[in-house]
């Protein structure tokens, strides 16, 4: 990249990347960023493995043939579960950068040694996550209180954030964890962290919430400035989506009145 302007592909299945997207916004500078939801094939935590893997592969080859980027970031758990090993091997040349649970902060902030995990059925089940998990915690006097939240992604891409519906689903995953005196939670999902605020409020207790995002931004600082990004100058972000998607909470997640560009992949 020595020389050449960083060009960023970031995809995720919809609204949930752009919390990545926001962070990316906060520390990166002088740069072209993508973003693709692909609202078509949404949610992937409720895809096969082999459906992501075929989803991330054609955008990432749009993002090259269209967009010609030098790096790109995997904004979705599940979807680097499924892809990012099969992504780093087919594009060498690109910074591929992926997005795991927080566990290893988690188990840094835990006073009580008990955590919650929650994330997609499909996350969960994969064994990228059940080795992080493995690993992380061997040894330790931890305990992981793990919550599969089928549904939660399509309640929060259809704007129902603060729905009571979405609160009720909330209220039955994290009960148990109150009960246990978890006081650490991880978001095992992009779009989770839109929920932050509910999931702390029904905790009734001052909590840790771990999200990945700027851990994701200060990585790509990092590597791109070793191939030679000054990071200096205006980001510019060009949002795109493979079907229909709540353009008004894009806006309240970006703060942005960028129009939303509709495009077929």
């Amino acid at each position: 990249m020595r020389n050449e302007e960083l060009r960023i592909g970031i995809f995720d299945s919809g609204l949930g990347g752009l919390t990545v997207v926001k962070a990316l916004s906060q520390v990166i500078k002088g740069a072209e960023l993508f973003y693709i939801a692909d609202t078509k094939n949404a949610p992937y935590g409720e895809k096969t493995t082999e459906e992501i893997l075929d989803f991330s592969l054609k955008i990432t080859q749009y993002f090259i043939d269209t967009h010609q980027i030098t790096a790109l970031i995997v904004a979705c758990n599940t979807a680097t579960s499924a892809a990012i090993k099969t992504l780093r091997e087919t594009y060498p040349k690109l910074i591929v950068i992926g997005t795991e649970p927080g566990i290893k902060p988690a188990i840094e902030k835990t006073k009580s040694g008990n955590i919650g995990v929650l994330a997609t059925p499909a996350t969960l089940k994969g064994d990228k996550y059940k080795e992080l998990a493995n690993n992380l915690s061997a040894g330790k006097d931890i305990v992981l209180y793990e919550q599969a939240c089928p549904g939660l992604v399509e309640q929060i891409e259809n704007g129902e954030i603060k729905s009571q519906k979405t609160k009720s689903m909330l209220e039955k995953w994290l009960n148990p964890m109150k009960e246990n005196n978890v006081d650490t939670i991880v978001l095992g999902c992009t779009h989770y962290p839109l929920v932050a605020d509910i999931i702390e409020e029904i905790m009734e207790r001052k909590i840790e919430i771990i999200q990945t995002g700027h851990a994701i931004a200060k990585r790509l600082l990092v590597l791109s400035q070793e191939e030679g990004h000054s990071n200096s100058g205006p980001l510019n972000i060009y949002l795109y989506a493979t079907d229909n998607i709540d353009t008004l909470s894009v806006y309240n997640i970006l703060n942005t009145a960028s129009p939303i560009k509709f495009i077929s992949i």
